[in-house]
């Protein structure tokens, strides 16, 4: 079997290179907020941070393009894709990259790294429900909606202030959990198409298209072209670089792995992103909304996607 034969297929080698993509994505919270910094990206610019985004994506879309071209074995071609598959690849890229990186990114210059990657974690508890419809055999277990209530009171608990008081703005917290819903729905909708067409292909196509529209939307709306230092620029490949390796090698672990064993380390995400929150950006994690909250969405990450295998 291909999966026994595969490098990737071992278990060590895919819990290290799971964690690594987790870590990786965790890693973007304070660099996308340092990227703000250093690009001069105002607290209201809407347009400037659509153009941010725009340039990163459209970087790491040519970067798996990149990665593909040295990726071994037998190749899908460009030009086997007909009409209504690029009609479905401009859908995925309007929803997946444009629309929801749009939510993401205004959501993230509003509200804390740490507090972004907690609610954000919420794409594991919307993908269990939506697949609960979407599959028959993906239900809800008694498990999964333990973990899901877990995450969604993390949700809650983790927008109470020191006072208790309920703190939430619909263009901070409020965004992040559409970006989170949009992200969750449009992973349904990719996974059926990447049964058509080859997932890094899907990955770069999807990137580049859905981060050309950002850039564009965002000069149309007034801003500028990105410029910054080139401190500013290294973090841009930063961050166009762990996109472009955390998709390419997530594709490659599921393509390999049962699905569970690679999505448990999901877990990270939001630890890595708090952690790394408060040393880079010097952020106070041990606030009492993150002390509760963080174990609990954790935990439920755990519960919903342990025996969790999409087909």
């Amino acid at each position: 079997m291909e999966q026994k034969r595969s490098f990737l297929a071992r278990p060590v080698v895919a819990a290290l290179l799971a964690s690594l993509c987790a870590i990786l994505w965790g890693s973007a919270y304070p660099a996308i907020k340092s990227g703000y910094t250093l690009f001069s990206v105002g607290g209201d610019d809407t347009a400037a941070k659509m153009a941010f985004a725009g340039l990163r994506f459209v970087v790491s879309g040519l970067l798996v393009f990149l990665f593909r071209a040295f990726q071994r074995g037998e190749k899908q071609p460009l030009s086997s894709l007909d009409g209504k598959d690029w009609t479905k690849i401009g859908a995925l890229s309007l929803v997946q990259t444009t629309v929801h990186y749009t939510f993401f990114y205004i959501g993230v210059s509003y509200i804390s790294g740490a507090k972004s990657s907690i609610l954000n974690a919420s794409t594991v508890f919307f993908s269990a429900l939506l697949a609960h419809f979407a599959y028959t055999n993906d239900k809800v277990t008694v498990k999964k909606a333990i973990g899901i209530l877990l995450g969604f009171a993390a949700v809650i608990l983790v927008n109470l202030d020191d006072s208790l008081g309920f703190s939430f703005t619909v263009t901070g917290e409020g965004f992040i959990l559409i970006a989170a819903f949009l992200h969750s729905f449009s992973a349904l909708f990719s996974k059926r198409l990447s049964r058509r067409i080859d997932p890094v292909l899907m990955t770069a196509l999807q990137l580049f298209i859905g981060g050309f529209l950002l850039l564009l939307i965002g000069l149309i709306m007034g801003s500028p072209f990105p410029r910054s230092t080139a401190s500013g620029y290294l973090l841009l490949g930063y961050l166009a670089a762990l996109s472009a390796i955390a998709f390419s090698l997530w594709t490659l672990l599921l393509k390999y792995n049962k699905v569970s064993s690679i999505t448990i380390f999901n877990f990270l995400i939001p630890v890595s992103g708090t952690l790394l929150s408060a040393l880079f950006l010097g952020e106070s994690v041990l606030r009492l909304e993150y002390l509760v909250s963080l174990p609990l969405v954790v935990a439920g990450i755990v519960l919903v996607t342990h025996s969790r295998d999409v087909p």
